[in-house]
């Protein structure tokens, strides 16, 4: 089963600034990954292409990274996530800045059941939370906030 999953924000912000987030992410000042409300962006080291690590259940290894610009992670895990995930910065003009996250990846196995019944659900909310937090950290604000529909709170509810 082939998956292709987007999720953007404009951000009103150079693309530099935008940059920063990603340059920060499992730090200890990240400001872009929404690890107070899902498991924390964990590497054996710093942010780098050969790192390995994850949040939760989901593993991977840090594939490419180009600082300020883009970083590509290929999954180890769970068993049946064949693809990648990454954070990109797209400029828009001087002061406009297109962050977007893809996950592409071919489901087998067991993920042919679990990416649609729960991994999907679950990644989707917690996208919306990482766009909503560099919203935050480039405004100050956010202005429509995520919301978990009730399924995403049931499983968050399974999970624990």
């Amino acid at each position: 089963m082939g998956v292709y999953n987007v999720h953007e924000r404009v951000l009103p912000v150079p693309d530099a600034e935008a940059g920063l987030l990603i340059d920060g992410l499992s730090g200890a000042a990240d400001r872009l990954w929404p690890g107070r409300d899902w498991p924390p962006m964990v590497f054996d080291g710093p942010l780098a292409a050969g790192a390995a690590g994850g949040h939760g259940p989901v593993r991977y290894t840090v594939a490419a990274y180009v600082p300020g610009r883009w970083v590509r992670f290929t999954f180890s895990g769970p068993r049946g996530f064949d693809g990648f995930h990454e954070y990109t910065v797209h400029p828009l003009g001087p002061h406009r800045t297109l962050l977007r996250h893809t996950l592409a990846m071919r489901a087998r196995g067991p993920a042919r059941l679990s990416w649609p019944l729960a991994f999907r659900q679950l990644h989707d909310a917690c996208l919306e939370d990482s766009l909503d937090r560099a919203e935050h950290a480039c405004t100050g604000r956010v202005a429509r906030p995520a919301r978990w529909s009730r399924y995403v709170r049931l499983l968050r509810r399974l999970v624990r």
